[in-house]
């Protein structure tokens, strides 16, 4: 599961990755076992940059945890269709190694990785995935017991001749007290919105309310609409809402909207 990122990491921030086993096959849960055997490992940097003057970088994987570690590494070619949803192909466009990595406990192991073809008009993004490699369960292990194999995807981007960022809010609109904005892509590289807030203001109180949402990239072209409902009373008592998104680049995305009071209404 893909979550939510900060501002842009640097190189020496870890990600750390946990698994844990858990009991499956039975409708009245038993007691968990008392001891559980956690794998922990870290990928280093959380996200690489690739261009003319940046062909090929490195990702350190470090295992912290007890036990051996066996990863497998794939690259995905990472686009968005016109709502803003994540698409991953197969693809060759990366050069990496190695492809399967065995790492021990306290020790580490490098990946190295590069691009086939630079980018020119446009940013390429890519995902290259570290996945954990099932292994078969310990002698004495529950037999209902599963292990969760965890996936970490770096982002790679890389960056075409001249990055243009620009971002617009295509449209918004209140319609049966929810808020929705639709933010749209229209350079040529990526952003990351950081944060949305949406407040409600009348002349008499002052502000009615204020609600923030969480974002996610952005890539070239694409375009992705987020809802954001009115709490329950604050719609009818506010007179006109104020949109204000930021991101992790110079784009900041503000918008005013005077409240219809019939629009508040399910």
């Amino acid at each position: 599961m893909d979550r939510p990122h900060a501002s842009r990491p640097t190189p020496g921030l870890f990600i750390q990755m946990l698994f844990r086993s858990i009991l499956l096959f039975t409708l009245v849960i038993p007691l968990l076992p008392s001891a559980a055997y956690p794998g922990q490992w870290q990928v280093s940097p959380a996200m690489i940059f690739l261009g003319r003057e940046s062909k090929s970088s490195v990702i350190t994987v470090t295992n912290e945890g007890e036990d051996k570690v066996n990863l497998q590494v794939k690259a995905m070619e990472w686009s968005q269709d016109p709502e803003g949803k994540d698409i991953y192909r197969e693809t060759n466009d990366l050069i990496f190694f190695p492809r399967i990595l065995i790492i021990n406990k306290n020790d580490h192991k490098i990946v190295r990785t590069g691009i086939r073809v630079p980018a020119v008009s446009k940013e390429k993004a890519y995902r290259l995935f570290i996945e954990e490699i099932p292994q078969p369960r310990k002698p004495g292990a529950e037999a209902t017991q599963l292990t969760i194999a965890i996936r970490f995807g770096v982002p790679v981007f890389v960056k075409p001749m001249k990055e243009e960022l620009k971002g617009e809010l295509a449209a918004t609109e209140l319609a049966k007290g929810v808020f929705s904005a639709s933010v749209k892509n229209t350079g040529n590289s990526h952003f990351r919105i950081t944060e949305i807030m949406l407040k409600g203001k009348n002349e008499k109180e002052g502000e009615t309310f204020n609600t923030k949402l969480n974002g996610w990239y952005l890539l070239p072209d694409a375009s992705r609409v987020y809802s954001i409902p009115i709490p329950d009373g604050k719609c009818a008592v506010t007179d006109q809402l104020e949109l204000s998104i930021s991101t992790d680049t110079k784009i900041k995305l503000d918008r005013r909207l005077n409240v219809e009071k019939g629009h508040c209404s399910p």
